[in-house]
């Protein structure tokens, strides 16, 4: 993966003084605590674990969103159906990560009785990086999946026009006295906000990861009119994820196809776009002795790690990187790219903020 925070134009800054800032320009846009107590949590889960794509450069359409009337800073979320294990969340048009935040709560709880609890998640909004959600509850000892269906921006395999967004699964399962085994990953090729991050830092895209209007391969960050599926040659499995994600997180809940979904980008900033999405968490302990868990977990990702590798080839656990990037970060502070560092200036001029600390 190309290394997107080693230009020396990228500032760094502190991490408690970054979340700082962020609550407090969402508050300034009308969040109440709950909701910027989670959109800060998500998008921070995505810039200490290197996912700049998902992290703390959300923030100033987070705001744009709120003060344009299109996600609700101080929503009333309900559950509309409860049946056992299951329950369907209307978020009314909450941020994202606090439904998905509450209806992976919620997937614990039922977890703890049933040994497994699903919620759908209707009237949402982008939530960021699903693995934030997945590793809450990995944290609490549960397997945890999220997923969520976004507005149209990938063609299909052989397409040439958009269909499914970009479509995010994670999953997460713990292990005691090691980190959680984090798989978070997009169906397509990469997520748009990556090539918004090539964009703001100059830099070429990878081969097969986004096309022309025409559906032909383009590596200019600046023409690009969709993204390829996950695959390449094979994007038809790219596809077919995206629509498994299509049927959890919106024909599940109810709610709109990523093709009736309003664009990301606006224009329209005052209009709800009632995303989907689907969170579900299993307790281990519910399908064997806790204590077989573990040492199956211990045995393959040991296995694993020590896997033979091809020429200058590492082997990494799902996770593996990310862990290693946090405590990379913990010490460097978080990168920040120049146009998200403009978008901070602007939020602090606006609503009287003081920007957020450089690190060290």
């Amino acid at each position: 993966m190309t290394d997107t925070t080693a230009s020396a134009s990228v500032a760094r800054y502190d991490e408690t003084s970054l979340a700082a800032f962020c609550r407090k320009a969402l508050a300034a846009a009308g969040a109440d605590a709950p909701t910027a107590d989670a959109a800060t949590r998500a998008m921070m889960h995505g810039s200490r674990l290197g996912i700049d794509s998902h992290g703390v450069r959300l923030l100033d359409h987070y705001v744009a969103a709120m003060e344009g009337g299109r996600v609700r800073g101080r929503p009333q979320m309900r559950y509309v159906r409860e049946a056992g294990a299951v329950a369907t969340l209307d978020a009314d048009a909450a941020h994202g990560a606090l439904a998905a935040y509450a209806a992976m709560d919620r997937a614990m709880a039922m977890a703890q009785r049933f040994g497994i609890g699903a919620v759908a998640i209707r009237n949402s909004s982008h939530f960021g990086a699903a693995g934030a959600f997945a590793l809450a509850a990995a944290e609490l000892g549960h397997v945890g999946l999220a997923m969520c269906n976004s507005d149209s921006f990938v063609r299909l395999h052989g397409g040439a026009e958009r269909f499914h967004g970009t479509n995010p699964i994670a999953v997460a399962a713990p292990f005691e006295g090691g980190r959680p085994w984090l798989l978070d990953m997009a169906t397509s090729a990469v997520p748009y906000n990556r090539v918004l991050l090539y964009r703001s830092l100059g830099l070429s895209l990878p081969a097969e990861v986004a096309s022309d209007a025409s559906g032909i391969d383009i590596q200019n960050p600046d023409l690009v009119e969709m993204l390829a599926p996950l695959g390449g040659a094979f994007g038809f499995k790219g596809a077919g994820l995206a629509g498994l994600v299509e049927i959890l997180s919106a024909v599940l809940s109810g709610a709109q196809l990523s093709f009736d979904i309003l664009p990301m980008g606006g224009p329209d900033m005052s209009s709800a776009r009632d995303l989907g999405a689907f969170v579900l968490a299993l307790r281990p302990e519910a399908f064997v002795d806790r204590s077989v868990y573990e040492a199956g977990m211990r045995r393959y990702l040991a296995a694993l790690r020590a896997s033979r590798t091809a020429p200058d080839g590492e082997v990494l656990a799902p996770g593996d990187r990310e862990w290693r990037e946090e405590e990379r970060r913990r010490t460097a502070g978080i990168p920040v790219d120049p146009a998200t560092a403009q978008a901070f200036a602007r939020l602090a001029e606006r609503h009287g903020l003081a920007l957020p600390a450089a690190s060290g």
